[in-house]
């Protein structure tokens, strides 16, 4: 699968319905894992587009919050995106809002699914490290963090569950490889977020 969207096309587009950096890093970081997980699983020839439905993926949480994944379909048509990339997008809401039936059945979409909550659980998990990053973090530390229902409550235990199975995949490997994927992209959103004046 293909876009005519580019990168930079993504990004303007989600900046425009998202002013806070929280939602713009969250974005930019879904992307990166996305795309690290295209090269890891062997779609590389499609890393392009799994790394713009990871940018765009919460396109109308900030301004639509009670509506979200309702909203996205006309703002990312509006923005030129086709079919597939409105389908990736919505399908992450599958079975958590009663308005979405895009079922996550391209493996970008179920891997979508899994990390996208997942990766606010790590970045939580990270901001409590000495070192403020994911690059020393181990498996073992996640999964107490993940059983502490009080840390990071907002992000769901239930949905990066449901996430692992649907890839056929244990936790601990959903776990390993989302810490892995965020290393590969930490320094470079972070990097990125600075030029646009975002940065913490």
């Amino acid at each position: 699968m293909q876009t005519k969207l580019t990168r930079e096309d993504a990004i303007a587009l989600l900046r425009k319905y998202n002013k806070e950096p929280f939602h713009i890093l969250h974005g930019l970081t879904v992307g990166g894992v996305l795309k690290w997980y295209a090269n890891e699983l062997g779609y590389g020839d499609e890393a392009g587009f799994w790394e713009i439905c990871g940018i765009l993926h919460d396109i109308d949480f900030e301004e639509y919050p009670e509506e979200h994944c309702l909203i996205a379909p006309r703002l990312l048509k509006e923005g030129g995106a086709e079919d597939e990339v409105i389908h990736a997008v919505c399908s992450h809401g599958y079975g958590i809002h009663e308005w979405i039936d895009a079922k996550p059945e391209h493996e970008m979409e179920k891997v979508l699914f899994a990390a996208d909550e997942l990766t606010g659980l790590i970045w939580a998990a990270a901001k409590m490290r000495p070192s403020k990053s994911t690059k020393d973090m181990e498996v073992s530390s996640l999964k107490k963090k993940f059983k502490d229902k009080k840390f990071a409550a907002g992000c769901s235990r239930d949905v990066i569950t449901k996430g692992a199975e649907n890839l056929g995949w244990e936790l601990p490997k959903l776990m390993e490889m989302t810490i892995l994927a965020m290393r590969s992209c930490e320094d470079s959103v972070a990097e990125e977020m600075k030029k646009m004046g975002l940065a913490e």
